[in-house]
């Protein structure tokens, strides 16, 4: 019998006609291999036609920039919404850190919103009180909100839009991991006034880096092209009137980007797919359950990653020997250099049996790892406004992220799901 292979959480997959190897082929014998080009226009395009496409039949009209990084389509909708020093940023705290590094890099505040508990995304009722509360004491509204499509699942957008458009504040629509989500049968990032994509290595579509921000107009999608090329005025010579950056995507990437828009469809029912197995494998297991989207049929997630809580109840094999060490590399699949720790433990961690439960599945070669920590929680915002409602909080302790590339099997969900039961002490 062969060796298992290692099922990851979620890695790119290349279409199977090899369509991308074309463009970034055409990249190489046309010498675009430079931030700007034939294939960063054409996927630009493929991108605008899939948000703007309305399940109603119906189109919008927004526009698309391809850009470095999601990273970098943050920073870009911040200045763009006039965020600048001393401003203050309404941004849900439960989610990766891309969210609101950017609000910092300009000076600005970022000022955490908690979640609700069905989507786990940013709640409105507490957005609004953190809006008053703020103007209370500032004397000034948040320049922006950014609500986050956490794990694929769609955030509030009516009521979200509606506190927004009640404050004449601008929503960023932080969309990374909910490419092809939507609400109400639209496609999420093209609510608010910018839109944020992202195709890291291990979102529904990949460049290998990149990301892009939706616009809802020519002149917004213009200005963001600016800054991305390092906000040059129109003479025969570099003049700036304005700090500019480097984050146009390359014409090489944007090649991949353009071949794997033809599988991005496939990707997004592969993904609901893994997650209705998982609901169906993991309805009769004690303690564990599957976390879905609300009823009703105005939520449509691309389940990006599938996430469960584990009842703290729920012994695991191996508990015991929980949090005992000091983790001195990347844990699963995240790499690069991490900062060296002196203690295993901090003042807000998942549960025991969580950890003991990612280190039964890394021994069974399955990844799995903790969901985002809220950042209302992480020491370096430890000085930042916090609205909580103690349910992010919660979350992070019991919840678990599962497997849903496009490289994980039925056959690999079933073993998955094997293993959690397997790892569970039957009392």
């Amino acid at each position: 019998m062969s060796e298992r292979k290692t099922i990851y959480l979620c890695l790119a997959h290349m279409s199977e006609e090899g369509v991308e190897q074309k463009y970034v082929k055409e990249a190489f014998d046309t010498n675009w291999v430079v931030p700007m080009g034939p294939n960063v226009n054409a996927f630009e395009q493929n991108l605008a036609d899939f948000a703007n496409a309305m399940d109603d039949g119906s189109k919008l009209d927004r526009k698309v920039v391809c850009l470095s990084a999601g990273t970098a389509a943050v920073h870009l909708a911040l200045i763009a919404c006039g965020v600048q020093a001393g401003d203050e940023v309404c941004v849900q705290s439960f989610t990766f850190c891309a969210s609101s590094h950017p609000i910092t890099y300009l000076g600005a505040t970022p000022v955490f919103i908690d979640s609700e508990r069905d989507t786990w995304n940013m709640d409105p009722e507490l957005l609004e009180k953190a809006i008053l509360d703020r103007k209370e004491k500032t004397g000034k509204y948040p320049k922006a909100i950014i609500p986050v499509a956490l794990y694929g699942m769609p955030y509030d957008c009516e009521r979200i839009m509606a506190v927004a458009e009640k404050y004449g504040i601008p929503v960023i629509e932080d969309a990374a991991e909910g490419m092809g989500s939507r609400f109400d049968g639209q496609v999420l990032g093209t609510f608010g006034r910018f839109g944020v994509l992202s195709f890291n290595g291990n979102k529904m579509i990949t460049t290998s880096g990149g990301g892009a921000l939706i616009c809802r107009s020519a002149e917004d999608a213009n200005q963001i092209m600016w800054y991305a090329t390092q906000a040059r005025d129109a003479y025969p010579y570099y003049e700036h009137t304005a700090i500019g950056y480097n984050y146009r995507m390359s014409n090489v990437c944007a090649g991949i980007g353009r071949g794997q828009m033809t599988v991005l469809d496939d990707h997004i029912a592969h993904h609901k797919h893994i997650q209705e197995l998982y609901r169906q494998l993991l309805k009769d297991v004690p303690g564990i359950t599957l976390h879905d989207q609300p009823e009703g049929g105005r939520y449509d997630s691309n389940f990006w990653l599938c996430t469960a809580t584990i009842d703290p109840s729920v012994k695991i094999v191996g508990q015991e020997n929980a949090y005992k060490e000091v983790i001195t590399s990347a844990v699963g699949g995240a790499a690069g250099v991490i900062k060296a720790v002196d203690s295993a433990t901090t003042d807000c961690q998942p549960n025991e049996n969580v950890e003991a439960l990612r280190m039964f599945m890394l021994s069974k070669k399955v990844e799995a790892r903790p969901v985002w920590k809220p950042m209302h929680k992480q020491p370096v915002y430890a000085a930042a406004p916090a609205y909580v409602n103690g349910v992010s909080e919660e979350i992070f302790k019991v919840g678990i992220c599962l497997p849903a590339g496009p490289c994980v099997t039925d056959d690999d969900v079933r073993y998955i799901v094997d293993c959690i039961k397997e790892a569970i002490i039957k009392e």
